[in-house]
C-alpha cells in the first residue's frame, strides 16, 4: 500500500500543467525526449520513505499526450528518486511501446548479474545515480570507488551512468572521470546555476569532458538553473557553450512533469520552443533531437 501522506519531510510538489499546447517550432521526426519520469498511481506503488518529495499522480497517458502535443515520437524514461531502487513503475510503462521507450533505472551496488540482463532485455540502456535529491546531502563528495565497480558491471551491456550532480560543486570533474568505465550524462545543463557565471571552474571542466566525447549533457530544466523567468535567457550561454563544445553529445529532454519546479509551472510547449534560441541550427536540432539519442539509447 503506497503511502497516503506526504510523509515527515517530503513535501507534495505541483503537478504539472496537463494542458500542454502545440510548440510554435516544428520538431523533426523521430524527436526523442530523454528525460521524463511516470510517478503513480499512489495508490498502487508505494513511494520510498527516504524520499524528499511526494509527487502527484503523473500517469503514461497523460506523458503521451503531452508528446503527441510537442511532436515527439520516442522517450526515455528515467527513475525517479521517490521510487528508489523499485523501477516497477518505469518497467510497466516501457512494456506498452518496446519500440518507442527507453529507460534509465536505479539499482542497488549488488544487483545481482540475471537482474541487470532483463532490465538490459527491458530496454533499460543506463543507471542514475542521483546524489542532489537524497537526504543529509554532502556537498562535493562523489563515492567514485563504487560508482566506477558498478560501472563496470555494467559495461557489457554498453550502458552509460546518468548524474544528477551540480557540475560547479566539482572543478576536476573531468579528471575525475577521465578513466571511467562507461560515458556519464549529465541532466540539467550540468546543474549549475547561471548566477555562478560561465567561467566558473566545475562548468568550464564540464566543457573539457564533454569536448572529449565521454559526456553527454541533457538540454533540460531550466528552470531549475535560471535566475530569470520564461524564457530563461540567462541559460542560452550556457546551452551555446556546451553545444559547441561537442554537439554529437548534446541532448534535449521536456524534464517532464517538473517535480519541485520553483515558482510558475511551465507548459511544455512553451519549454520545447526553447530550442529555438539553444540550437538555432535546425539541422543541429535533428542531430540533438534526433540522431544523439538513437546513438546512446540504440533506438
Amino acid at each position: 500500500m503506497a503511502d497516503p501522506t506526504p510523509g515527515a519531510g517530503a513535501p507534495p510538489c505541483a503537478p504539472p500543467d496537463f494542458k500542454p499546447r502545440k510548440p510554435r517550432l516544428a520538431l523533426p521526426p523521430l524527436a526523442c525526449d530523454t528525460h521524463a519520469h511516470i510517478l503513480g498511481p499512489a495508490a498502487r506503488y508505494a513511494y520510498s520513505p527516504a524520499r524528499v518529495y511526494t509527487p502527484p499522480d503523473c500517469l503514461l497517458p497523460d506523458y503521451r499526450h503531452m508528446l503527441d502535443k510537442l511532436g515527439v515520437a520516442r522517450a526515455v524514461l528515467v527513475q525517479p528518486s521517490v521510487y528508489g531502487t523499485d523501477n516497477a513503475v518505469m518497467l510497466e510503462a516501457m512494456k506498452t511501446d518496446r519500440a518507442r521507450l527507453r529507460g534509465v533505472a536505479v539499482v542497488a551496488n549488488d544487483i545481482p548479474e540475471a537482474e541487470l540482463k532483463k532490465l538490459d532485455a527491458a530496454g533499460v540502456r543506463g543507471v542514475r545515480v542521483n546524489i542532489v535529491d537524497v537526504k543529509d546531502r554532502k556537498p562535493g563528495t562523489l563515492p567514485l570507488a563504487a560508482l566506477k565497480a558498478l560501472a563496470r558491471r555494467v559495461q557489457p551491456l554498453g550502458w552509460h551512468m546518468e548524474f544528477l550532480m551540480h557540475a560547479d560543486e566539482f572543478p576536476e570533474l573531468d579528471r575525475m572521470f577521465a578513466d571511467f568505465p562507461v560515458d556519464i550524462v549529465l541532466g540539467h545543463l550540468g546543474y549549475m546555476r547561471t548566477d555562478k557565471g560561465i567561467n566558473a571552474p566545475g562548468f568550464q571542466a564540464l566543457l573539457r569532458l564533454v569536448k572529449s566525447g565521454r559526456c553527454w549533457v541533457k538540454f533540460t530544466g531550466p528552470y531549475r538553473i535560471s535566475t530569470a523567468a520564461l524564457p530563461h535567457a540567462d541559460v542560452t550561454p550556457y546551452a551555446h557553450a556546451l553545444a559547441a563544445s561537442n554537439p554529437d553529445r548534446i541532448l534535449w529532454g521536456s524534464d517532464w512533469p517538473h517535480v519541485m519546479a520553483k515558482g510558475a509551472m511551465p507548459n511544455d510547449g512553451d519549454l520545447a520552443d526553447l530550442l529555438s534560441d539553444w540550437i538555432p541550427d535546425a539541422r543541429l536540432r535533428e542531430q540533438v533531437l534526433v540522431r544523439n539519442p538513437e546513438q546512446l539509447y540504440g533506438f
